[in-house]
C-alpha cells in the first residue's frame, strides 16, 4: 500500500463517514447508516427533520440501512417553500453555525424553495469541482465571467468561491431569471427581448474591457449571445474555456457550438439544482459525437431515473424523471422529484446511483407550465 492510499486509510478510519474529503469515498451503507444517526439524533438533528420524523410511516435511525431505502422518504422539497431557514441546519453544529448564505431556487414552479449552504458543504463543492476542471484541463489563473443568476441563487456565489480557487477574478451580469419567466408567461415578448439585450450588453462591456478566459453562461443565453457578431468574435478572440449550465442544451446545439461557433473553446456542461445543493459536471472524455452524460457526487449526490406513473426504475437508456437525493452533514434532502427528463446510464466505476444523458424539462409540473426563460 502506498504512502498516499494508507494516509486516505487512516484519515477514513478517524473521521465520520460524514466528515471525509471529497474524493475519500466512505462505505455505501455506513455512510446512509452515519446520515440517519446525524439527522435523526434529537442533539444533532435539524429541527425540521426532528419534527417531520414524527409524521414518517417509518424509523429512519432502524429502517434506512441503504440508499434503497431512501425511497422511504417522502418527496418533501415543497416544504422548503415556506420553513424557517434557521429550522434546517442541524443542531450538531452549535449555537452559531458557519453559514455561507440562504439561497433560492429559479421560482420555476411557483415560490421559491429555500436551502441554507454551510461553510462544509461549500468547501466540499467547491473542491470537487475544482479538482474536475484541473481534470478536463481548464486553466488556472483565467477570469471568469458568469452570465448566469447572483443575488438568492447559490450559483452566483459557487462560481466566486471556485474562480478565485483557481487564481482568477469572477465577473457577474446581474441578472433575475424570475422577472424574465414572468414575462414570458405573460407574452411580453418585445420586453424579453429588450432586457436579454440588455444582458448581453453589459456581457460585452465586460468582454470588452476585462481579460475574460472562461465563460459561465445558461443555454439560453449562450445561444442569444451567438447571434450577435461583436460578441462572438470577443468570446473567439478570448476565452478558452465554455462552462454551460442552469438550463438544457440539446445535443445538436452543443454539437454545433463545439464544431462551428466557438471551435477553438473547451466546451462543458453541467446539470445543477438548488435541491442538490450543486451540480453535476459532465463526464470526462466525451467526444462531440456522445451524448452529454452527467455524474453526480455520490455518495453524497445521487440520481435515480424512474417512470412517472409507476415510481419504478425506467431500463438503462430510456427516458424518465429524475429523481436526486442529497445526503450530506450539513443537508438531508431524499427522494426529491425534480422537473427534468433524462436518459438512465450507468454510473461510472464506484459511483451510487445512475447518471443522466439529454436532460430537458418536463412540459408541466405540479399542475403549472415549465417555463425556463434564461435559466
Amino acid at each position: 500500500m502506498n504512502d498516499q492510499r494508507m494516509e486516505q486509510v487512516m484519515l477514513q478510519e478517524a473521521r465520520s463517514p460524514l466528515e471525509l474529503p471529497f474524493d475519500v469515498h466512505p462505505d455505501p451503507d455506513e455512510f446512509i447508516r452515519a446520515a440517519m444517526d446525524w439527522h435523526f439524533s434529537p442533539e444533532t438533528g435539524s429541527p425540521f427533520w426532528l419534527e417531520r420524523a414524527a409524521s414518517l410511516e417509518f424509523d429512519p435511525l432502524t429502517d434506512v440501512k441503504s440508499f434503497d431505502d431512501l425511497a422511504l422518504f417522502p418527496n418533501v422539497a415543497n416544504e422548503l417553500r415556506d420553513v424557517r431557514a434557521e429550522h434546517l441546519i442541524p443542531k450538531g453544529y452549535g449555537p452559531r453555525p458557519d453559514v455561507v448564505g440562504v439561497y433560492e431556487s429559479g421560482g420555476t414552479t411557483g415560490a421559491p424553495k429555500r436551502v441554507v449552504l454551510l461553510r462544509d458543504w461549500c468547501d466540499h463543492a467547491v473542491a470537487a469541482y475544482v479538482a474536475y476542471m484541473d481534470a478536463q484541463g481548464v486553466p488556472p489563473n483565467r477570469n471568469w465571467l458568469a452570465l448566469a443568476p447572483n443575488g438568492p441563487h447559490m450559483a452566483g456565489e459557487l462560481m466566486a468561491r471556485q474562480a478565485a480557487a483557481v487564481g482568477g477574478l469572477r465577473f457577474a451580469i446581474d441578472i433575475d431569471p424570475r422577472w424574465v419567466k414572468k414575462l414570458i408567461a405573460q407574452s411580453r415578448s418585445e420586453e424579453v427581448s429588450a432586457y436579454v439585450e440588455h444582458i448581453l450588453d453589459q456581457a460585452a462591456l465586460v468582454l470588452e474591457t476585462q481579460d475574460i478566459g472562461v465563460l459561465l453562461p445558461t443555454p439560453p443565453l449562450l445561444e442569444l449571445l451567438a447571434r450577435r457578431d461583436d460578441l462572438v468574435d470577443l468570446v473567439r478572440r478570448k476565452v478558452d474555456v465554455i462552462l454551460w449550465g442552469g438550463a438544457h442544451m440539446d445535443a445538436d446545439t452543443r454539437h454545433i457550438f463545439r464544431t462551428e461557433v466557438f471551435p477553438e473553446a473547451k466546451l462543458y456542461g453541467s446539470y445543477a439544482s438548488t435541491m442538490a445543493l450543486g451540480g453535476a459536471p459532465e463526464r470526462p472524455g466525451l467526444t462531440d459525437d456522445d451524448p452529454c452524460i452527467f455524474d453526480p457526487s455520490s455518495p453524497y449526490v445521487t440520481f435515480s431515473v424512474i417512470d412517472p406513473e409507476t415510481g419504478g426504475a425506467v431500463g438503462y437508456g430510456e427516458r424518465g424523471q429524475i429523481v436526486v437525493n442529497h445526503v450530506s452533514k450539513s443537508f438531508l434532502l431524499p427522494n426529491c422529484l425534480e422537473r427534468d427528463i433524462a436518459t438512465r446510464i450507468g454510473g461510472r466505476f464506484g459511483q451510487i446511483g445512475d447518471s443522466v444523458a439529454d436532460v430537458a424539462p418536463v412540459q408541466q409540473f405540479e399542475g403549472g407550465d415549465v417555463i425556463e426563460g434564461v435559466y
